[in-house]
């Protein structure tokens, strides 16, 4: 990405009041960040508010920094760094499956690896307790190792106790000749620093033979309300999400959780009815979420998966998957939608993000669709 690209892209993303609803109905009606900023006034109020139109006529605050931060950051190492946007073919295709996926990714790591697995997806997310049992621990390490020595990738975010293990057995089990990255880690600071310090060295070995992610500009320090939504990235980026050790209130619920809503698989171990790390995944399996204890399982679950993906569809009639034809020109839900169309959800707001990448619809606020009406 050239400087001048860049710099539209944080411009856009950096404007106070654009957020990513704004900023991806901007992009479906002119293109590029750089068109959004040559266009007038009166055609942008077409697509913003009053207040919105007011913060997108000059670059925010600390922008020209930023911008140069962010240059040199890239130049210093070329062959590990990147910046990843939708379109481009290192984008993960599977973020492209999310309701709300990042418009703007900050990688480091091993490129050369990377794209093989930016196009099969096949990450499995490994999460639970920062203050696990020794069992825990053990647990994580060994299904990530297993994982890992069978050509998965790791996806966890870098946290104290399960996130951290389950990168460790990443990199342990990922074989000298692997295709893919060892292990992905998903954090909720920009990635010029390291969150939490007691990991510096663990992000450094990552960043040798696996990826470090973030949606956050450099400098970003770590807020707690960055790390709920980056945990939607973890799901978003792997087939499956492995709770190890979580209690009842676990942040990694909410990943079990936005598994499940993006048609992911959810697994759970278990743990004694006495230990409050196991709370959590004992719920999980009362939901539904299927109780492993070998990493055997896990990837049984995956093959059998992919084969039923694969196999010749059934010749009785299928759901009508012309979803245009379902908008009308009024906002629709996606419930409604998925009951016109009968898709899988998953499916459905795929086609949703392609139609609306290519102008056909706006996504409203309030998880509403609309036919895009030409002036």
């Amino acid at each position: 990405m050239e400087r001048s690209e860049l710099g539209h892209w944080l411009r856009l993303l950096g404007t106070p009041e654009i957020g990513n609803d704004a900023a991806r109905r901007l992009l479906t009606a002119f293109g590029t960040p750089q068109a959004v900023f040559e266009q007038d006034v009166s055609v942008l109020a077409r697509v913003v508010n009053a207040r919105q139109l007011r913060h997108l006529a000059e670059p925010p605050a600390g922008h020209a920094d930023l911008l140069e931060k962010t240059w040199q950051w890239l130049q210093q190492r070329p062959e590990q760094r990147r910046v990843l946007v939708p379109g481009q073919d290192d984008y993960p295709a599977a973020l492209l499956n999310m309701a709300d996926p990042p418009l703007l990714l900050y990688a480091t790591g091993a490129l050369a690896r990377w794209q093989a697995f930016a196009a099969a997806g096949r990450g499995l997310a490994i999460v639970g307790s920062r203050k696990p049992t020794p069992q825990g621990l053990a647990h994580a390490r060994q299904f990530a190792r297993g994982a890992a020595s069978a050509g998965w990738t790791i996806v966890s975010g870098l946290a104290q106790g399960v996130d951290g293990a389950a990168h460790e057995g990443a990199l342990e089990g990922m074989a000298d000749d692997a295709s893919q990255p060892a292990t992905v880690a998903v954090v909720g600071t920009g990635l010029d620093s390291v969150y939490p310090k007691v990991h510096l060295a663990l992000a450094r070995a990552i960043s040798a033979r696996g990826m470090l992610l973030s949606e956050y500009p450099l400098g970003t320090p770590p807020l707690a309300a960055n790390f709920p939504r980056r945990n939607r990235l973890i799901a978003g980026l792997s087939r499956g999400t492995l709770v190890v050790e979580a209690a009842l209130r676990s942040g990694s619920l909410i990943t079990a959780r936005l598994a499940a809503e993006q048609g992911r698989e959810v697994f759970a171990i278990p743990g004694s009815i006495h230990a409050p790390q196991a709370g959590g995944c004992h719920q999980l399996i009362q939901q539904g979420a299927k109780l492993v204890t070998r990493i055997e399982e896990v990837l049984e679950e995956f093959d059998a998966a992919t084969a039923a993906a694969a196999a010749p569809a059934p010749a009785e009639p299928r759901p009508d998957d012309d979803v245009l034809a379902h908008i009308g020109f009024d906002p629709m839900g996606l419930d409604a939608l998925a009951a016109r169309t009968g898709l899988p959800t998953a499916i459905l707001q795929a086609r949703l993000l392609e139609l609306e990448l290519d102008g056909h619809i706006v996504r409203l606020p309030g998880a509403l669709f609309q036919r895009f009406a030409a002036a």
